[in-house]
């Protein structure tokens, strides 16, 4: 296997030398080998895995993703088009600077051809720029609605929940319930960002108002005094708009402050069931949250969850990003496949053609912005007594469809969508 200088190298499947064929139907076969083999650049398909190796983030994607990426060049087969599948993986540290240094390494140097995971939207935003027409980027952990938007790439794709539809599933069913009145507690990132001005417009359409917001930066440890602003604010609604460790301090600290116990509610935008297991089902029971995959919902979902656990040596349960990677991999494989050359923007329309049909996908397909219409799921976390065993953390509520809570490509702005297409959506 071999490994690129500065970068960790996951997996380098290849393709064993087969012997020379002896009857005439073999060597066609060989021919349409050797005419597909000219088709992929440098000779290999290298995928590279980017996102938080090693900061507050790195348990929710980190190497959980790699193995979950592991797992569906697996499952595709050990070669495409005649050609080994390399994958490798970088640390973003949650610096753009460092995102796009790392980018543009693998693009100039050392011949990657699709970047995945990120885990960071001001990262995400910055390499899309940068990859756009030239690298497919698949944006799983990355929540910004702008990647299919105004900021969108002919090459770049969404495969998770975004600030739209968080705010779409969380924000109207709230003030319908009578949370009018809101508190923001923010990452101060591009996420963090849109996802105030998403749930924002989601409230005040739905007749509620936001008193304040704080914004705090990703890694911090005492939310004191945000909390204390939240809690003189008299909001009913508290909404957390972090993820990762932070959402997991909000709320555990939000606990220690007696909000829930004066009346205030909190509700979870980015939320992972890490979270859970961080602040337990004393604490977090009740919450209500929107996840795209939960990984006891089906047989599907749990014979993943069995796989990826043996690879990783864990007991935990995968997190929605690193169920997504997996799928967001064989997506990518089968329309590389499918058009007969690993060049982003055929590799790219390809995707955009073909259903997405995994445990995770379940029968999705894609639009022309590069969004992925995946339905989500509305799950409550359950109290101690109801949980009937390790990581039995959720119960599902409601199916949400995609259409429903996704925004409509007309109203995204994305500039190389063409009106018809968009007024289709």
């Amino acid at each position: 296997m071999r490994c690129l200088k500065g970068v960790a190298c996951a997996a380098a499947l290849l393709l064993p030398v087969m012997a020379g064929a002896a009857s005439n139907a073999s060597a066609a076969s060989n021919a349409s080998a050797a005419s597909n083999a000219g088709a992929v650049s440098d000779d290999v398909v290298r995928i590279a895995v980017i996102n938080d190796r090693s900061g507050p983030y790195s348990d929710f994607n980190g190497e959980g993703s790699v193995v979950a990426a592991r797992l569906a060049i697996a499952d595709f087969g050990p070669a495409v088009l005649g050609h080994p599948i390399d994958l490798i993986s970088g640390d973003h540290q949650n610096k753009p600077d460092v995102g796009i240094g790392l980018a543009r390494r693998w693009m100039d140097t050392d011949g990657v051809d699709m970047m995945v995971d990120f885990g960071n939207s001001a990262v995400s935003l910055a390499v899309q720029d940068l990859t756009q027409g030239k690298r497919v980027a698949i944006h799983v952990a990355s929540a910004s609605d702008a990647l299919f938007g105004a900021k969108c790439s002919p090459t770049g794709f969404l495969w998770n929940y975004d600030t739209t539809a968080i705010a779409n599933a969380i924000g109207k069913s709230a003030v319908e319930a009578g949370g009018e009145s809101w508190y923001f507690i923010t990452a101060d990132y591009a996420f963090g960002h849109a996802m105030e001005k998403q749930l924002t417009t989601v409230i005040e359409k739905a007749g509620g108002k936001v008193l304040g917001h704080v914004r705090h930066p990703v890694g911090n440890t005492d939310f004191s005094s945000f909390l204390l602003q939240a809690q003189a604010s008299g909001a009913k609604m508290v909404a957390v708009l972090n993820a990762g460790e932070d959402t997991t301090n909000t709320i555990k600290q939000a606990a220690e402050f007696g909000l829930v116990d004066a009346g205030q509610k909190l509700a979870g935008t980015t939320f992972y069931i890490l979270n859970v297991h961080g602040l337990g089902l004393e604490a977090a029971q009740g919450l209500q949250v929107v996840t795209p995959f939960y990984w006891d919902r089906n047989d599907a979902s749990r014979e993943f969850t069995r796989r990826w656990r043996e690879a990783m040596n864990t007991d935990r349960a995968p997190t929605h990003p690193q169920a997504g990677v997996y799928s967001a991999v064989l997506a990518y494989l089968r329309a590389i496949e499918a058009a007969g050359t690993d060049e982003a923007m055929a590799v790219s329309a390809r995707m955009k053609q073909l259903p997405v049909d995994d445990f995770y996908g379940e029968n999705s397909r894609i639009r022309e912005d590069g969004r992925l219409m995946k339905d989500m799921f509305l799950v409550e976390v359950k109290s101690p007594a109801d949980s009937t065993g390790p990581w039995d953390y959720y119960k599902v509520l409601a199916q949400m469809p995609a259409d429903e809570i996704i925004r409509p490509m007309s109203e995204g702005g994305c500039p190389f969508v063409g009106k018809a297409a968009a007024a289709g959506s």
